[in-house]
Formats: C-alpha cells, sequence, structure tokens
C-alpha cells in the first residue's frame, strides 16, 4: 500500500503457502486496517489520495470486476470514509478466492490493492508469478537463502529481493525484462546509457 499503491515495484499480488495462508490473511488483514485514509498535510495520515480520480475509478473497476468473478473483499470499508467514486481517495483492498482469469491479477494495477492467492508449492507459485507480462521485481520471503536464490533465479524479474522490498541500491542494476520497460539504470551498467562508446582498429603494419 506504500504511496496509495503507486509504485512501480509496488507488490501487486501475493502467494501463501496453503499450510500458513489462513495466518497470513489474518496479519494481512489487521495490518490493513491500522491505515488511515485522509489528507496528507494532516500528521494522522497514513494513506493519501491517488493521483488522480480516474487512476482510482480504474482501479475500483478492476476490483469490482474481480468480487463480481468470485473475489471476496476483506477490508471492512466502512472505516474508510473518503473512499468514494470520482474521488482520488480509494482505501486499501484485500482480496482473496483470487485466480489468474482477473485482471487484478494479472495487469498492473498501480492503486492500493493486492490479491492473495494460495498455492501448494513453490513450483506452482513460481509458475503463477511467472504469468505475467511484467516482469520488475518479485518479492521473496523466506528464512532460506538457498531457496531464495533457487527461486529467484526461475523467477522472470530484472530484481529479487529476499525478505524486503521496494528497495533500491545504487549498486545494483535497476531493469526489468518483458514488457517493463528496456534499459538500466543504476550500477556501473546505468552509465552505458550516458556514455557513447569509440572504437579504435589500430593496425601496426601497412600493406
Amino acid at each position: 500500500m506504500f504511496n496509495s499503491g503507486q509504485s512501480c515495484c509496488g507488490i501487486e499480488r501475493v502467494y501463501v503457502h496453503r499450510s500458513v495462508f489462513d495466518e497470513f490473511v489474518d496479519g494481512a488483514v489487521a495490518l490493513t486496517q491500522q491505515y488511515v485514509l485522509g489528507d496528507p498535510r494532516d500528521q494522522a495520515t497514513t494513506m493519501g489520495p491517488m493521483v488522480r480520480a480516474a487512476a482510482a475509478d480504474a482501479v475500483r473497476a478492476q476490483v469490482e470486476a474481480a468480487t463480481a468473478a468470485g473475489a471476496r473483499q476483506l477490508i471492512d470499508m466502512s472505516t474508510f470514509g473518503r473512499d468514494a467514486a470520482g474521488s482520488p481517495y480509494m482505501a486499501p483492498h484485500v482480496l482473496v478466492d483470487v485466480d489468474h482469469t482477473m485482471d487484478v491479477m494479472i495487469e498492473e494495477s498501480f492503486g492500493p490493492v493486492v490479491g492473495i492467492m494460495a498455492v501448494d508449492s513453490d513450483d506452482q507459485a513460481i509458475e503463477l508469478m511467472n504469468d505475467s507480462q511484467y516482469g520488475l521485481t518479485a518479492s521473496i520471503w523466506t528464512a532460506d537463502l538457498e531457496a531464495a536464490r533457487r527461486i529467484g533465479n526461475e523467477v522472470e524479474t530484472g530484481t529479487v529481493y529476499m525478505n524486503r522490498a521496494d528497495y533500491l541500491d545504487p549498486a545494483l542494476a535497476w531493469t526489468g525484462v518483458k514488457d517493463t520497460g528496456r534499459g538500466v539504470t543504476l550500477s556501473p551498467l546505468g552509465y552505458d546509457a550516458l556514455t557513447r562508446p569509440k572504437s579504435f582498429h589500430l593496425r601496426h603494419t601497412i600493406g
């Protein structure tokens, strides 16, 4: 929900092993309900408006389409008074009973909404994570470093996080794959876009 979901590497969808799914969802809902939607100039506010009303309405449409297709909304909307169609203020949404027939799970939302889906194995999670036309970042939460490396090598993204998300390291390349975009910023590789190479072919002999 960082920046009202308007972050290029924000978490769009979450895959959780079925054995801890209910516990995870309960925690996610409890945390989300603590947000305060309001004027960003107010010190009590923890979630401000989206960039414009049309952007918020587009995300609302995704949520409405998902719930019409069987997704369940777990957030008590009555606690977020400013949320209304035509307003840039959009309350956070946590959805379950979601699948990849829903745009909210396969398209970019760029708003304060996340779908949480149960999986039975790492392989299933990897398959679902790669079922996207985008590939900027992925976040893997585990106590097993080798598992993070193994899964990270199989996930089709430019950056893989372990136990964190939405962080930049100037020493590491910032790039994406698939329809995320072209080019590289940060790290020594990022300078390639700012420099022009020049080649010298020098031969010592004539003739």
